[in-house]
């Protein structure tokens, strides 16, 4: 019994320095997720993945579920129409069981342009404002994000525009 005592002691000393030390990363947590993100220049799968999965971090708030993320290799890479017709058809089956609020969609790929092709075929089946509460993130080119935008906003979203630079 004394030792369980002594360890809620020093538990109960050992928190307010716990809490004092989280309270100091704070600052520089905040810093570094104002650091300007640069997208990949090249085809880098790899390069193009960190950098969406970080823009999807820093677009989390208000989301209270993982993000459904839909990528796109360049279009120069092996196998491009298969992957093409596969996340399709993957993102069209997820619209059709339908996205509650709280959701967020993703959507980045090296060719912004077949990415938005992606988009606008497949919301074509989704109703007015069925996706009330839903965030929707399109990383890719200015006018490919207006093409997305014109697609998505009927569903009522929650529309959210990176232009990958």
């Amino acid at each position: 019994m004394h030792t369980l005592t002594r360890l809620l002691v020093i538990a109960c000393l050992a928190l307010p320095f716990a809490a004092c030390k989280k309270q100091e990363e704070a600052p520089k947590a905040a810093a570094a997720e104002q650091a300007p993100l640069t997208a990949p220049k090249n085809d880098d799968t790899g390069a193009w993945r960190a950098y969406v999965t970080e823009v999807a971090k820093r677009n989390m708030d208000g989301i209270t579920n993982s993000p459904y993320v839909y990528f796109l290799p360049s279009e120069s890479s092996e196998g491009f129409g298969g992957q093409y017709e596969r996340q399709l058809e993957k993102l069209e089956g997820d619209l059709g069981r339908g996205i509650l609020e709280g959701n967020m969609l993703v959507f980045a790929s090296p060719a912004s342009t077949k990415m938005a092709e992606l988009v606008e075929t497949a919301f074509k089946q989704v109703g007015p404002n069925s996706m009330k509460g839903v965030k929707v993130v399109f990383i890719g080119s200015a006018i490919d994000g207006e093409r997305v935008k014109a697609a998505v906003t009927p569903a009522g979203v929650n529309y959210v525009f990176v232009e990958a630079k």
